[in-house]
């Protein structure tokens, strides 16, 4: 397989991207004061981690074997959280930036995947693109459970 320069150009984003999610949630992994958020902020790196060993695939010319038709995976129970007002206030800035980093991630993918040509690479990338919804669900139900979300 091999990717145009306009595809080529696309995935670089896209794993500049996963990388810097890779990165933000590692940090807020340590930074959170619940300990519900860190192991949440924990099972998204690990996703991301696996979002960018996809687009490594295809950069290095491999359509990915992934289970599209897959089902949604179970969402995390969250309780509310037993932090301090404080310690609460700074995981819901953890929290608003990782939405706000979830929604932009998304729509990159969105443009993505309208771009390339192989059909199954598409597939590949709307699949991450689904899991990237996900995680933005999981963060907005911790949030709302928690009285962070406007």
């Amino acid at each position: 397989m091999t990717l145009t320069p306009k595809e080529s150009s696309l995935l670089k984003d896209l794993r500049s991207q996963e990388q810097l999610c890779i990165d933000k949630y590692a940090k807020y992994a340590s930074d959170a004061c619940d300990n519900q958020l860190k192991n949440l902020f924990t099972q998204i790196k690990q996703n991301e981690t696996s979002h960018l060993q996809t687009l490594d695939q295809i950069a290095s010319g491999t359509i990915p074997m992934i289970n599209i038709n897959g089902s949604k995976k179970q969402a995390p129970e969250i309780q509310p959280s037993s932090c301090t007002p404080q310690d609460k206030q700074r995981d819901s800035y953890l929290c608003a930036d990782a939405l706000s980093t979830e929604k932009h991630v998304s729509s990159e993918y969105n443009t993505s995947i309208f771009e390339f040509t192989d059909p199954n690479i598409r597939n590949v990338l709307n699949h991450i693109q689904k899991e990237e919804q996900e995680h933005g669900e999981y963060l907005y139900k911790y949030m709302s459970i928690n009285g962070m979300y406007n």
